[in-house]
């Protein structure tokens, strides 16, 4: 076969968008030559609802129909006479719409083991009024900085005046505390376990230990008796 005869993809139109592939891109070249508005409307449907029907991983997105009728304009550069079934008509502008960046919260690098929460807590502590509800409101986050220190450094002891210390580093001097002030960490509590459980552990153990006495005492006699016949 001659070389002129072969069609290279060098010497093809670009795809416009690869993922639908080479012949829905000259379905919709074809259908900007139809004449007809109506016939032309029917066509670009039936090519709409044949690219749906390739991709039936995608029929659960939000909003995936109107995404392809987006595309169909996007491959035939948006010089297209027919109209969505939403009535509204991509343009070019619209494509080019990028959505606002969400900054990710930000978050003291020297502190990150207590977490973000912890330094958005004793900002709120030092904003309010002095009295006995702010002191046992900066007792519970001292507390719980205690408790996630532990978490983050098992291996070490942790001293109370380290999370004094990093309080009063993070609020900037604004909250200090004494040396009179003593940390408690903060922990789940397990139940305790009732009366019930205890005596049918003990019963168990009994029970355990009858057993072995048992089994003991019947190897003992297999074992005489099996002397008795070597005999």
């Amino acid at each position: 076969m001659s070389d002129q005869l072969m069609e290279y993809n060098s010497s093809r139109d670009k795809l416009i968008i690869p993922e639908y592939g080479r012949n829905v891109q000259k379905l919709v070249l074809h259908a900007k030559t139809i004449e007809d508005d109506d016939e032309r409307q029917r066509y670009i449907e039936r090519i709409v609802e044949l690219v749906y029907q390739m991709n039936p991983q995608s029929k659960n997105v939000l909003e995936y129909r109107e995404r392809l009728w987006a595309h169909i304009f996007r491959i035939a550069d948006y010089d297209l006479k027919v109209t969505p079934p939403n009535g509204i008509i991509p343009t070019p502008e619209n494509a080019k719409i990028k959505l606002e960046k969400i900054d990710y919260p930000g978050f003291n690098n020297k502190n990150r083991h207590y977490g973000n929460n912890v330094k958005k807590l004793l900002k709120k502590a030092t904003e309010m009024e002095d009295g006995a509800k702010k002191d046992a409101f900066i007792e519970l986050i001292a507390s719980f900085m205690k408790t996630a220190y532990k978490n983050w450094n098992r291996e070490h002891f942790i001293n109370d005046e380290v999370i004094k210390s990093d309080i009063s580093k993070m609020t900037n001097g604004a909250i200090s505390l004494g040396d009179d002030f003593k940390l408690v960490s903060i922990h789940a509590s397990s139940p305790a376990p009732k009366s019930g459980a205890k005596r049918s552990h003990g019963g168990r153990g009994r029970s355990n230990s009858n057993n072995k006495s048992r089994s003991n005492s019947r190897y003992g006699r297999s074992n005489s008796n099996n002397n008795r016949r070597r005999r």
